[in-house]
């Protein structure tokens, strides 16, 4: 495994999510009670930028369709809508997180 850099700590309050850029991509960093997790900032269903969406607890929602994802996990909890439309999504690509210091670490693996 080849952990980078992504940010520090105390970029990222309890509660809150922000995007990262790291290599050629975005990542969603998330802190939930203390703990950091990283998901793929990019919805699987149409690309939406999820560090723009709301985070409830665990739970981020895509702003774009309303997509939920599990942030500890990807696991998609609640398909995409368009109009009336129910859209089946994918899960979201989850990334290993550790923290060394003040140092937030990201596996892309």
């Amino acid at each position: 495994m080849a952990y980078e850099k992504v940010a520090e700590a105390n970029q990222l309050k309890p509660g809150e999510m922000k995007r990262f850029p790291l290599q050629n991509r975005m990542i969603l960093l998330a802190n939930v009670g203390g703990a950091i997790y990283a998901l793929d900032n990019k919805c699987p269903h149409l690309g939406g930028d999820l560090s723009a969406g709301v985070l409830d607890g665990t739970m981020v929602t895509c702003p774009r369709h309303g997509a939920k994802f599990d942030v500890r996990t990807g696991e998609n909890l609640g398909n995409a809508k368009i109009a009336f439309i129910k859209m089946n999504v994918g899960n979201a690509k989850s990334f290993s997180v550790k923290t060394e210091g003040n140092d937030i670490l990201v596996d892309l693996g």
